[in-house]
Parts: C-alpha cells; sequence; structure tokens
C-alpha cells in the first residue's frame, strides 16, 4: 500500500465513523496502515496505540482523531455534522462508481445512516430506494423485468456521479 493510499483510507475510515457508518476499529486500522507505510505524526501514534474495547473505543477516538487528521492536513467533520454526512455520502458514491459496492447497496446505505432527516444531498439516493422496493413490491418475489432495475440502477449512478461532480473543491 501507497502511502497516499493509506492517507485515502484513513480518511475515509474517519469520515464513515463521523456519519455513524464505520467503527472506532475501521478508524484505529486505517491509523496503524498509516504507520506501517511511514506516515508519522505524535497524535496518530497515539490513535493507532487505542485498544479497542466496548464502550470507550469511541471516546478515545473522540479525543484524538481531530488532531491527528489535521497533523496529516486532512479533513476532520464531528460526528453527526451536516458535512460529515456529505462527505461519507460521497465516499460511498466514489465505492459505487469503482464497482465495490452496488447501486443498491448505496440507495440502502443511504436510507440507513443518512435518513430522510439527513443531509438533502441523500434525498435522491433514499428515493430512489424506495424505487427499489416499489418494484419487488409490484412483483411480490416473481422475478422482476431487469429493465425495470436496470433503470434504477442506472438513475443511482448517476446520481453517484452528480454528488462527486458537484463536490466542494474544500471540506471541512
Amino acid at each position: 500500500m501507497h502511502s497516499s493510499d493509506a492517507l485515502t483510507r484513513f480518511q475515509e475510515a474517519a469520515i464513515l465513523w463521523s456519519a455513524g457508518s464505520g467503527t472506532a476499529t475501521d478508524v484505529i486500522d486505517a491509523a496503524c496502515g498509516c504507520l506501517v507505510v511511514g506516515l508519522d505524526s505524535p497524535t496518530l501514534r497515539i490513535l493507532a496505540s487505542i485498544t479497542p474495547t466496548r464502550g470507550n473505543d469511541s471516546d478515545e477516538l473522540r479525543r484524538w482523531l481531530e488532531d491527528a487528521l489535521t497533523e496529516l492536513s486532512l479533513a476532520y467533520y464531528r460526528q453527526g455534522s451536516r458535512a460529515g454526512e456529505e462527505a461519507a455520502l460521497r465516499v460511498m458514491a466514489h465505492r459505487l462508481l469503482a464497482g465495490t459496492i452496488g447501486p443498491r447497496d448505496l440507495t440502502s446505505w443511504a436510507y440507513g445512516f443518512i435518513t430522510h432527516e439527513g443531509t438533502p444531498l441523500a434525498a435522491e439516493l433514499i428515493n430512489l430506494g424506495n424505487a427499489y422496493e416499489y418494484v419487488d413490491a409490484i412483483y411480490e418475489g416473481h422475478r422482476q423485468p431487469s429493465t425495470e432495475v436496470e433503470a434504477i440502477d442506472a438513475a443511482v449512478t448517476a446520481e453517484a456521479r452528480r454528488l462527486i461532480n458537484d463536490a466542494p473543491a474544500e471540506n471541512g
């Protein structure tokens, strides 16, 4: 793994954690990955040394994460923040376009972690998730015409591209 890959993994883990989608262990593992490839900072070492235990790993992570990200010139998003939700949405959109998740996975994730009360940027993906459910309900377990699902898949992919192309130059 290259240092840029490790930084990306660390940034994404921190973003997903801030949106409630990732775990403290994911962030700590990504911090360790940064150290393994030679990236170093005082707070990164502290963060990487946290031993995840039920209940205190998020407290310790909250204490050190912002400084560790700042030392590596990465963006920090407060847990539950609108900016963090938007960044997480873009991380997941990138994953769809990279082929690591499917269109339905993206809509399910948006519905589960962003919800209707979250950032308005997720609204179209949530609506498209509802479209999948509507098609499922109409056919009640019978074979669905692939064109209907393919059309929704294409709309999800187009929305993911829009989210990435509309991304602000600097998050924070």
